[in-house]
């Protein structure tokens, strides 16, 4: 598969946007993989600010899902903190972290990249096939044969 590459503005309209765009490149239901996508845009936009440029980088292999989110400041680190219960904020990398195989983060002289690698999400079930007509001595399922009262 080929990978997806979104070059982006981190703003609040672009996260329902890239869980969208991130879902139609992968084909199939993907939610575990959407949430991570938010949380990292998220994550951008509350600590770098509206309008930070990033990309988002969605690679696949047989084992895995790669999403990636790089910003161009290769100093603000992310720290894992602990919410309380009336928080409403807080939890962003406790939920990467349940949720993904692994994460980290990359530092380069141009930036940070933070990525996380999931399984693979599932296909969804084949539709199961029903016959177009059912003979009547089959329709009733209570044992009485359909024409007994």
């Amino acid at each position: 598969m080929t990978p997806l590459a979104l070059e982006l503005l981190a703003v609040p309209k672009a996260v329902p946007e890239a869980r969208r765009a991130v879902r139609e490149h992968l084909g199939v239901p993907c939610p575990e993989v959407q949430l991570c996508v938010s949380e990292l845009l998220t994550n951008v936009i509350r600590h770098l600010g509206e309008g930070t440029p990033v990309t988002l980088r969605i690679t696949r292999t047989p084992s895995r899902i790669r999403v990636a989110v790089t910003d161009p400041e290769p100093y603000a680190w992310l720290v894992v903190r602990a919410a309380g219960p009336e928080d409403e904020n807080g939890r962003g990398l406790l939920l990467l972290d349940a949720v993904a195989a692994r994460w980290g983060v990359e530092q380069g002289p141009e930036g940070k990249t933070v990525w996380c690698e999931l399984p693979p999400p599932e296909p969804p079930p084949a539709p199961v096939s029903t016959p177009a007509s059912i003979p009547e001595d089959l329709a009733d399922v209570s044992g009485r044969s359909a024409a007994s009262p």
